[in-house]
């Protein structure tokens, strides 16, 4: 199961039934849980701690040292990844930058060719990001995510769970969850299909769909429909979006498409 052109330091500690490729890279003192396949070319750092039956692609690199100027190589700092994900060829996946800190790969995640997850970036359980996507540092990213294909994400921003990113757009504000972004930190309305692929009842979607409507369609800023939003009672779906728009920090949150349309011309005459 171990190529003997594998490069595997003694300190690394891999469970059982795991293959290792051609050529590939475990240093040590990294883990490796039972039964994950590391492709040729791969490397895996010395501070990645792993679960159990995950695909690394060919020539990816897991663990490497964030690109932060600041950064000191003698910070004890991880990759986490837990069970069951695929993480194809020639991903990136950057180990924290502070002391004790970690970029976290949850379960049942796929990250697809030359994604890259930058430091202290958190994944949370079956997200899928194609090719190419861009994560920044500090990046969140919530349960069943889909990312589109070349997305790019500022540093220290959120998207929330279920939402879907259209490929090539930009973020550089929050994402509320449930709903699909697009273009440069644009919403175009909630993710309907995706939400009834993940079980959501029609009264669960109807108050999500008033929720997004009081936010987005009301004409009231955040402010307005937060204190609005208060004075209502919520089901449990519903006042997830709530919590979401309530933690906005300073870069905000995307905003609506449709209103972007309805800003009034210029003045003819200038």
């Amino acid at each position: 199961m171990l190529h003997p052109t594998a490069i595997i330091h003694p300190d690394a500690r891999l469970g059982s039934g795991v293959t290792v490729g051609p050529y590939a890279v475990i240093e040590g003192p990294a883990q490796i849980g039972d039964g994950c396949t590391i492709q040729a070319h791969a490397v895996i750092g010395g501070h990645v701690v792993m679960g159990k039956n995950n695909l690394i692609g060919y020539g990816a690199i897991i663990g490497g040292e964030p690109q932060d100027f600041a950064f000191q190589p003698s910070v004890q700092s991880e990759v986490r990844i837990g069970d069951g994900n695929k993480i194809r060829e020639y991903c990136t996946i950057h180990r924290g930058t502070t002391e004790g800190s970690a970029t976290v790969v949850g379960h049942g995640c796929f990250l697809m060719a030359g994604a890259h997850l930058a430091h202290n970036c958190q994944l949370g359980d079956h997200v899928i990001i194609a090719n190419n996507a861009l994560l920044a540092g500090h990046v969140t990213v919530g349960d069943r995510v889909f990312i589109g294909g070349g997305c790019v994400f500022h540093q220290h921003i959120r998207i929330g769970r279920l939402a879907i990113c259209q490929g090539l757009s930009a973020f550089s504000q929050d994402l509320p969850p449930f709903t699909i972004g697009c273009d440069l930190n644009g919403v175009a309305g909630l993710n309907v299909v995706g939400l009834r692929r993940a079980g959501f009842s029609s009264e669960q979607r109807t108050a999500i769909k008033a929720a997004f409507s009081l936010l987005y369609r009301s004409g009231l800023n955040t402010t307005q429909a937060l204190a609005a939003a208060g004075g209502r009672a919520w089901s449990a779906e519903a006042q997830v979006f709530w919590d979401f728009i309530a933690g906005a920090k300073k870069r905000g949150l995307c905003d609506f498409l449709a209103n972007r349309s309805r800003t009034p011309p210029p003045d003819a005459e200038g």
